[in-house]
């Protein structure tokens, strides 16, 4: 037998002999949204029969609401920190079982395990992989966000081995001999259909659209928006993709010819990304592909790698924007909604890239409806933001705002003529409002 298999039958087990490998007071990592091991996520409540302790476990977008997750009796056995929230978190939030934690991507790992270590705290990865090869390798496949990171940095390994999830390349190598325990499923990956786009999107992605010049380096997110964004980008020529999510619609852009990767000036030929989720044709596209590159988070949404990329255009979306331009993209006014992710920083670095742009997405307007059913319009430019609300760009960094009325250049202007440019491009039912309020309220 190779003797990789052989390390390998040593340390497969149950789940419940993996999760006996925890230790009082650990300090658990998942891995993101689709990288995340369901199989060891759904049986975490074992814990409970275990006797541990005083441990801890990090999530970054769950894509399940575990039973662990909102179970009171796991107090004093395992407490929640949520690195970026999904509606399951937002309700386990609002009975208390879990906690967001303030971080920007690059600096969330490096922060945590500052913490870990000062409490002398061991960490610990759990996450998903696909099937190990005769040279004893298993890729952690669809996310590098920060799992490689933490195996460098000594955690303890604890996998489930996956052959429906696809081998990829870059900071995702797991050598069978730095796993502490593995357990085998044969679970489908998480699937997430494209999200279909409206008029409105589409009026937004034309836009943007026009914002992006040939030769660019693009980063898109997931959603309404980025869709349309993406398909009115079929018509460009030489692209290039550096971006935190890899999604379905950049396979499209690629097998069109709009990207080439070919103008970058940063790993020129490859399409890089820190993690991914979608079709199983896109799984199936980047399964064995090389030229998708996946790296972790702490290089790929570093200002300054960003920065290294030409022309370099990142499309990000907020929940409101006030006429000093600042963005809260992660709550709704103090309740916690989703995270910072790599915001802040695709902002501030496609600012230091040669000819890059940064650009906040959105609709003008929200709708809430009361407990009789009747509808209220609210704008989403707003003279302040919500009390309690998040800034997550600051008004320094806000450079274009875009929604389907126009594009808001704000690089550069002062305060009264920023708000005259976010005022253009509101809703028109709200302009002469927020006209009397930026000057009642002295903003301008």
């Amino acid at each position: 037998m190779n003797p990789y298999q052989t390390m390998y039958e040593q340390k497969k087990m149950s789940v419940e002999q993996l999760l006996g490998l925890i230790q009082d007071r650990d300090w658990m990592f998942s891995a993101q949204a689709a990288g995340e091991p369901q199989a060891i996520m759904e049986q975490l409540q074992y814990l409970k029969k275990t006797g541990v302790k005083d441990t801890i476990l990090n999530t970054c977008l769950p894509l399940k609401y575990y039973d662990v997750m909102k179970d009171p009796e796991m107090a004093g056995i395992l407490s929640h920190n949520g690195w970026f929230f999904s509606a399951g978190l937002r309700d386990a939030h609002a009975k208390k079982l879990v906690s967001p934690v303030p971080q920007s991507s690059t600096s969330v790992l490096r922060k945590a395990l500052d913490r870990a270590a000062y409490e002398h705290r061991r960490p610990v990865v759990l996450a998903t992989v696909s099937p190990m090869d005769e040279h004893g390798y298993m890729s952690l496949s669809v996310s590098a966000i920060y799992e490689r990171d933490l195996i460098d940095q000594g955690a303890v390994v604890l996998l489930e081995v996956n052959p429906n999830f696809p081998r990829t390349f870059g900071d995702t190598q797991v050598h069978i001999s730095e796993v502490a325990g593995l357990i085998e499923s044969d679970r489908p990956i998480p699937i997430a259909p494209l999200a279909p786009y409206t008029d409105v999107d589409k009026r937004i992605g034309e836009y943007v659209a026009s914002l992006v010049e040939d030769g660019s380096t693009i980063q898109l997110g997931v959603g309404n928006i980025p869709n349309a964004v993406a398909n009115e980008l079929k018509v460009k020529k030489h692209l290039g993709i550096h971006t935190e999510m890899f999604t379905e619609t950049m396979v499209d852009l690629i097998e069109c010819g709009a990207v080439d990767n070919s103008q970058k000036g940063l790993l020129n030929g490859y399409s890089v990304c820190s993690f991914t989720m979608g079709s199983q044709r896109l799984y199936d596209y980047i399964n064995d592909n090389p030229a998708v590159l996946f790296k972790s988070c702490t290089f790929t949404n570093d200002p300054y790698t960003i920065g290294r990329n030409n022309k370099f255009v990142s499309v990000n979306a907020s929940l409101e924007v006030d006429l000093y331009g600042q963005c809260a993209s992660e709550t709704v006014g103090c309740l916690p909604w989703s995270g910072t992710g790599g915001q802040s920083e695709t902002v501030q670095g496609s600012q230091m890239s040669p000819g890059g742009k940064s650009i906040i997405a959105m609709h003008s307007t929200f709708t809430t409806k009361d407990a009789a059913g009747k509808e209220t319009l609210h704008s989403k430019i707003v003279p302040f933001l919500a009390q309690g609300a998040v800034v997550t760009t600051s008004r320094n960094d806000t450079d274009y705002v875009v929604t389907e009325y126009g594009v808001a250049w704000l690089r550069g202007l002062n305060l009264r003529q920023r708000v005259k440019e976010l005022i253009k491009i509101a809703h028109p039912d709200f302009r002469e409002w927020l006209r009397d309020e930026a000057e009642k309220n002295h903003i301008w």
